[in-house]
Protein backbone atom coordinates (compact mmCIF):
# COMPACT_ATOMS: atom_id res chain seq x y z
CA UNK A 1 0.00 0.00 0.00
CA UNK A 2 1.44 3.37 -0.85
CA UNK A 3 1.12 6.64 1.86
CA UNK A 4 -1.28 8.01 -0.93
CA UNK A 5 -3.66 4.86 -0.80
CA UNK A 6 -2.96 5.23 3.11
CA UNK A 7 -3.96 8.83 3.01
CA UNK A 8 -7.62 8.18 0.85
CA UNK A 9 -8.90 5.66 3.00
CA UNK A 10 -8.29 7.54 6.24
CA UNK A 11 -10.13 10.59 4.15
CA UNK A 12 -12.80 8.18 3.29
CA UNK A 13 -13.11 7.41 6.76
CA UNK A 14 -13.91 11.36 7.85
CA UNK A 15 -10.05 11.57 9.28
CA UNK A 16 -8.63 15.06 8.08
CA UNK A 17 -5.62 15.03 6.47
CA UNK A 18 -2.83 17.30 8.13
CA UNK A 19 0.40 17.80 7.38
CA UNK A 20 1.80 15.94 10.81
CA UNK A 21 -0.71 12.97 9.58
CA UNK A 22 0.76 12.56 6.52
CA UNK A 23 4.35 12.73 7.59
CA UNK A 24 3.11 9.67 10.28
CA UNK A 25 1.46 7.73 7.05
CA UNK A 26 4.32 8.18 5.04
CA UNK A 27 7.31 6.54 7.93
CA UNK A 28 4.42 3.97 8.25
CA UNK A 29 4.27 3.01 4.59
CA UNK A 30 8.26 2.94 4.23
CA UNK A 31 8.98 1.49 7.26
CA UNK A 32 11.43 -1.60 6.72
CA UNK A 33 10.74 -2.39 10.38
CA UNK A 34 7.67 -2.71 12.96
CA UNK A 35 8.10 0.91 14.46
CA UNK A 36 7.33 1.65 17.72
CA UNK A 37 5.39 4.83 18.74
CA UNK A 38 8.81 6.31 19.95
CA UNK A 39 10.01 5.01 16.92
CA UNK A 40 7.58 7.09 14.91
CA UNK A 41 8.20 10.27 16.77
CA UNK A 42 11.75 10.29 16.32
CA UNK A 43 11.64 10.27 12.82
CA UNK A 44 8.32 11.69 12.15
CA UNK A 45 10.35 14.95 14.33
CA UNK A 46 13.35 14.53 11.82
CA UNK A 47 11.17 15.95 9.25
CA UNK A 48 8.99 18.26 10.92
CA UNK A 49 10.22 19.33 14.57
CA UNK A 50 6.75 20.73 15.56
CA UNK A 51 5.48 17.14 15.52
CA UNK A 52 4.47 15.96 18.99
CA UNK A 53 4.35 12.50 20.80
CA UNK A 54 1.07 12.91 21.69
CA UNK A 55 0.30 14.05 17.96
CA UNK A 56 2.06 10.61 16.76
CA UNK A 57 0.16 8.54 19.94
CA UNK A 58 -3.18 9.75 18.75
CA UNK A 59 -2.66 9.26 14.58
CA UNK A 60 -2.03 5.81 15.63
CA UNK A 61 -4.52 5.00 18.23
CA UNK A 62 -6.90 6.24 15.27
CA UNK A 63 -5.39 4.08 12.40
CA UNK A 64 -5.45 1.36 14.95
CA UNK A 65 -9.36 2.21 15.07
CA UNK A 66 -10.17 2.09 11.63
CA UNK A 67 -8.16 -1.30 10.97
CA UNK A 68 -6.01 0.84 8.53
CA UNK A 69 -2.62 -0.43 10.83
CA UNK A 70 -1.67 -3.37 12.97
CA UNK A 71 -0.63 -3.24 16.30
CA UNK A 72 1.65 -5.71 17.87
CA UNK A 73 2.38 -6.53 21.42
CA UNK A 74 5.19 -9.19 20.82
CA UNK A 75 5.66 -10.71 24.22
CA UNK A 76 9.20 -10.22 24.34
CA UNK A 77 9.32 -6.52 23.83
CA UNK A 78 7.74 -3.60 26.26
CA UNK A 79 6.55 -1.59 23.01
CA UNK A 80 3.61 -1.86 21.15
CA UNK A 81 4.96 -2.01 17.07
CA UNK A 82 3.00 -1.08 14.19
CA UNK A 83 2.36 -1.95 10.81
CA UNK A 84 0.24 -1.12 7.62
CA UNK A 85 -2.56 -3.40 7.36
CA UNK A 86 -1.23 -5.62 4.43
CA UNK A 87 -1.81 -9.37 3.14
CA UNK A 88 -2.37 -11.89 5.82
CA UNK A 89 1.28 -13.03 6.85
CA UNK A 90 2.87 -14.31 10.31
CA UNK A 91 5.79 -13.25 12.23
CA UNK A 92 8.88 -15.24 13.78
CA UNK A 93 10.67 -12.86 16.51
CA UNK A 94 14.33 -13.15 16.97
CA UNK A 95 15.08 -13.75 20.60
CA UNK A 96 18.54 -12.42 20.92
CA UNK A 97 18.39 -9.59 17.66
CA UNK A 98 14.61 -8.50 18.43
CA UNK A 99 14.36 -8.91 14.74
CA UNK A 100 10.45 -9.21 13.49
CA UNK A 101 10.76 -11.81 10.17
CA UNK A 102 7.52 -11.61 8.18
CA UNK A 103 6.45 -15.24 6.76
CA UNK A 104 3.78 -16.59 4.74
CA UNK A 105 2.93 -20.23 4.76
CA UNK A 106 -0.14 -22.02 2.76
CA UNK A 107 0.24 -25.07 5.23
CA UNK A 108 -0.49 -22.93 8.14
CA UNK A 109 -3.48 -21.20 6.86
CA UNK A 110 -4.68 -24.98 6.24
CA UNK A 111 -4.12 -26.21 9.38
CA UNK A 112 -5.65 -23.20 10.69
CA UNK A 113 -9.19 -23.41 9.04
CA UNK A 114 -9.26 -27.54 9.64
CA UNK A 115 -8.69 -26.69 13.07
CA UNK A 116 -11.53 -24.22 13.50
CA UNK A 117 -13.93 -26.24 11.24
CA UNK A 118 -12.95 -29.45 13.48
CA UNK A 119 -14.01 -27.30 16.71
CA UNK A 120 -17.39 -26.06 15.18
CA UNK A 121 -15.47 -22.36 14.15
CA UNK A 122 -15.50 -20.15 11.00
CA UNK A 123 -11.95 -18.65 11.59
CA UNK A 124 -12.33 -14.88 11.68
CA UNK A 125 -8.97 -13.19 12.64
CA UNK A 126 -5.52 -15.17 13.49
CA UNK A 127 -2.36 -13.69 14.69
CA UNK A 128 0.78 -16.32 14.99
CA UNK A 129 3.75 -15.19 16.61
CA UNK A 130 6.87 -17.33 16.63
CA UNK A 131 9.81 -16.46 18.89
CA UNK A 132 13.23 -18.50 18.39
CA UNK A 133 17.36 -18.01 18.53
CA UNK A 134 18.90 -18.41 15.01
CA UNK A 135 20.48 -21.63 14.50
CA UNK A 136 24.30 -22.05 14.28
CA UNK A 137 25.66 -22.20 10.95
CA UNK A 138 28.08 -25.33 10.65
Amino acid sequence: MTAIDLEQKCIDAGLKMTAPRKVILDILVHAKDHPSVEDVYERAKERDASISMATVYRTLGLLDELGLVFRHEFSDDQHARYEVSSEHHHHLIDLESGKIVEFQSQEIEDIKLKIAEELGYELVECRLELYGKKLNAK
